[in-house]
């Protein structure tokens, strides 16, 4: 040990802090992933698990709080920041030999005067093996000697470096959860590197002196992490590749790392991989939903009477999605067509999709089509008789929907639609024949035979004819540019292969015990005509008539889990909307978690809302239509 003593009176010229320390486990090498994903603007920074604090030393921040529960080394930093010199000139009373190295670990630091024992733990940090921290039982460090040739002990510009940065941090000892806690505010950004899991005799080198850090505490760890991010601050965690890591924070996204260990002697066994968690804060949804005046066009779409139908939620619906920037929408289950056609309203891009034809029918008339419309004179020629009509409705639909004189008409518009050679004409006078038939039609729904639900209604004492009239005026007064160019498509949404737009609105057949979902069974009659009952097989045993549903992926419980998993990952850029009722499966929980795996923050608007017809009061004589309308929000 040197008896010379030497006081610093000369501070060097240095602007760039860097660690004190050598850390088993410093984050140092990882720099290069870290910097690029810190927050540009951020209230304070907070590190509670400090050791080397190697990520502090690069950003040097304006104000932050530093923390950890190891008291020796906390009370290194509070001395480089308020005692450097006196810190110094203890340093300078060290030699790297073993003699001095052992004669200064037996020292029990917490008996020395602070900026002493801030120059111990200095001097045994560098010229220990590997630069480790460990105690033994009874607290007294007990890592041996490095015999490393020419450590460097006393590094004068990092001192005063590192004074000049640590004296703008708030430096505190103890537990993180009490730091956190106790300090951690919105707009934090948070840096959490915790005891690397697996659990081993080596969890404990970083921070710990006595206690360990378990599995359970990695858990507890999680749930912070999840208060914070609702909280608002920013959090980045770091940790080993280890299973459970990925089930703590497998929603967040996680990078994985390939990384060098610097515990082990044997440089062989020193490669590892570490992950990366980046955890924006939460974005704050409003979600009181005060409902916006919709532009007066959405009132001109006309009024369907198909289940499903979202035209009563659509304020609803675009309180949410006006509080993001978005230029472009899918909507994937079109279904009546009302909300795609809201979104074009707004001005917003639109591409339209359902796996019904006469759904895709709806969308092409009036969100694909920005200017054409059916001339009400040409409309009127649709109604004259055909002589060489195939008489398909005629023969195969006698008795069970409308009369003979109906089904004549229906089969007469059918071969006049199909010669109009306009593609946006045909879609509109098709639309129009759809839609006289479901108006005509008592409960607009295809399940039943007769006219048992005849409940006097002024639609269904109109005649066909009037009805297709009406819905061909309706349909040119809903038609209007807003200057985009708007897609329909007639598939399954499953399968396509566009661009990624910046916003997907989903509203699927629901799968409920309650009831069944298909759409098929109920509109089988109209969907015929849409596709002219092309590519399906008429049912003739059945009493009604209908034709074999579609395959859906949501007519089962599992079915429906697995398609929104694949809908979620495949729109994973995108802003999500879904609609799902509280009666339908998968339920609240399980749609969160699945929608988590692939968005950042997940937010849950429910709706008190109630189906205009339905089977689902018929469980028990429970009246299962008054039910709350989820909107799960993925962003």
């Amino acid at each position: 040990m040197r008896t010379e003593f030497a006081i610093v009176s000369e501070q060097p010229l240095i602007e760039t802090a860097r660690p004190l320390l050598k850390w088993a486990g410093g984050k140092k090498q990882l720099l290069n992933d870290l910097l690029p994903i810190i927050p540009k603007q951020y209230n304070r920074y907070i590190e509670p698990f400090f050791g080397g604090g190697a990520l502090f030393f690069a950003i040097q921040p304006k104000s932050s709080i530093i923390a950890d529960s190891n008291p020796e080394i906390i009370n290194m930093y509070r001395m480089v920041a308020a005692n450097v010199e006196k810190v110094i000139a203890s340093l300078m009373h060290y030699d790297n030999s073993d003699e001095t190295f052992y004669a200064v670990r037996a020292l029990n630091w917490m008996e020395m005067e602070p900026s002493k024992a801030a120059a111990r733990t200095i001097f045994l940090n560098h010229t220990c093996f590997n630069g480790l921290y460990r105690v033994n039982k009874n607290g007294q460090f007990n890592v041996p000697y490095g015999k490393y040739k020419n450590p460097k002990i006393i590094d004068k510009e990092a001192l005063y470096a590192a004074s000049k940065l640590l004296n703008k941090a708030t430096i505190l000892c103890g537990d993180y959860k009490d730091i956190l806690k106790e300090q951690a505010q919105s707009n934090d950004f948070i840096f959490l590197d915790p005891p690397y899991l697996p659990v081993s005799q080596y969890s404990d080198f970083k921070r710990y002196t006595k206690e360990q850090f378990y599995e359970e505490d990695h858990v507890e760890l999680a749930n912070e992490i999840d208060r914070l991010h609702e909280l608002g601050c920013h959090v980045i965690l770091t940790n080993s590749n280890h299973p459970l890591v990925h089930e703590l924070y497998g929603k967040y996204g996680i990078e994985v790392l390939q990384t060098k260990r610097h515990i082990s002697c044997n440089g062989n066994n020193r490669i590892g991989e570490d992950i990366i968690v980046n955890i924006p804060p939460a974005k704050k949804l409003n979600l009181h939903l005060v409902p916006q005046p919709q532009p007066k066009q959405v009132s001109k779409y006309p009024t369907t009477r198909y289940m499903g139908s979202k035209s009563k939620l659509i304020d609803q619906i675009w309180a949410v999605a006006s509080q993001f920037e978005f230029n472009t929408v899918a909507d994937l289950f079109s279904g009546s067509g009302i909300v795609g056609y809201m979104f074009k309203a707004h001005g917003k891009t639109v591409f339209s999709n359902d796996y019904m034809a006469m759904s895709a029918t709806f969308t092409k008339a009036m969100i694909e089509n920005n200017s054409i419309i059916l001339p009400i004179q040409e409309a009127l020629l649709l109604l004259e008789k055909q002589e060489n009509t195939d008489r398909f409705v005629e023969q195969n639909f006698q008795g069970l929907y409308f009369s003979d004189e109906d089904n004549k008409l229906i089969d007469t518009l059918r071969t006049n639609i199909a010669n109009i050679h306009e593609p946006y004409n045909r879609a509109i006078a098709l639309s129009a024949l759809i839609r006289a038939c479901t108006k005509k039609r008592p409960r607009g729904i295809f399940t039943y035979i007769g006219e048992r639900y005849d409940d006097g209604r002024k639609d269904i004492k109109l005649s066909l004819a009037d009805h297709f009239i009406e819905a061909v005026k309706a349909i040119n007064g809903a038609v209007f540019d807003n200057g985009k160019e708007n897609k329909s498509r007639h598939g399954d949404a499953m399968t396509y292969k566009g661009i990624l737009p910046d916003m997907v609105y989903i509203d699927p057949p629901y799968y409920s015990p309650y009831s069944d979902n298909e759409y098929v069974r109920r509109y089988h009659f109209v969907e015929g005509l849409a596709r002219d009952w092309k590519g399906v097989e008429i049912q003739k045993h059945t009493l009604t008539k209908k034709f074999k549903s579609y395959p859906t992926p949501f007519s089962t419980r599992n079915g429906a889990a697995d398609a929104f998993d694949k809908l979620f990952r495949k729109y994973s850029s995108s802003i999500l909307i879904v609609s799902y009722s509280s009666n339908s499966l998968p339920g609240l929980d399980e749609m969160v978690s699945i929608m988590s795996k692939y968005k950042n923050y997940v937010d849950v608007v429910p709706i008190d809302y109630r189906y205009s017809f339905g089977n689902q009061g018929t469980i028990s004589g429970k009246n299962k239509n008054r039910v709350l309308e989820y909107l799960f929000v993925g962003y």
